[in-house]
């Protein structure tokens, strides 16, 4: 490899790893910040502010950046939190949802500057995270009918994310280093 191309590259490089690692950072912190346990039924679910900053991340930085900052951002959270039953499912689910909600958004060129893309993006990413919590805790419990008291949660968190990050995004997208 050329010594120019490589220098590009590496650099290149190191900028993903800080942008994914500052990504992960914010996600855990949004949800470490403000989170709270529903009152429905034993494991009613957790509403955070963790969903939004997944959503905006994978907005303005694409799948890959969105599915490690939910992997990780959100994984972390639940090691640390009490949480730890669920890491490997909040792992699966929320890198998923990051992939998918980047990958629309950052479809056909677009780079999440397209708002009603943005909001099917985010639309589109929540039954298959809702889908994996599902299955996870059917799977923990033995049991295929209580799950069903976490979907409102799941919700609640969703459509709360969606509502913050749509005007984040779009505001953020006005400012030249995220454009």
């Amino acid at each position: 490899m050329h010594k120019a191309a490589n220098h590009t590259y590496n650099k290149t490089r190191t900028f993903e790893l800080i942008l994914s690692a500052m990504c992960i950072a914010l996600v855990f912190v949004a949800t470490m910040m403000l989170n709270i346990k529903l009152p429905i039924a034993a494991n009613g679910g957790l509403v955070h502010l963790g969903t939004a900053m997944l959503l905006i991340v994978s907005i303005l930085f694409g799948p890959k950046t969105g599915a490690i900052a939910g992997a990780f951002g959100m994984g972390i959270f639940d090691l640390v939190s009490g949480w730890t039953l669920w890491a490997p499912i909040t792992f699966i689910s929320r890198g998923l949802q990051g992939y998918i909600a980047g990958k629309i958004a950052w479809s056909n060129g677009r780079k999440g500057n397209h708002i009603a893309i943005n909001i099917l993006a985010s639309i589109v990413s929540m039954p298959p995270m809702i889908a994996v919590y599902y299955i996870g805790e059917g799977i923990l419990y033995g049991n295929w009918i209580q799950p069903m008291a976490s979907i409102p949660g799941d919700l609640v968190q969703n459509i709360l994310g969606l509502i913050i990050s749509i005007p984040v995004c779009a505001f953020l997208k006005k400012i030249k280093a995220f454009q």
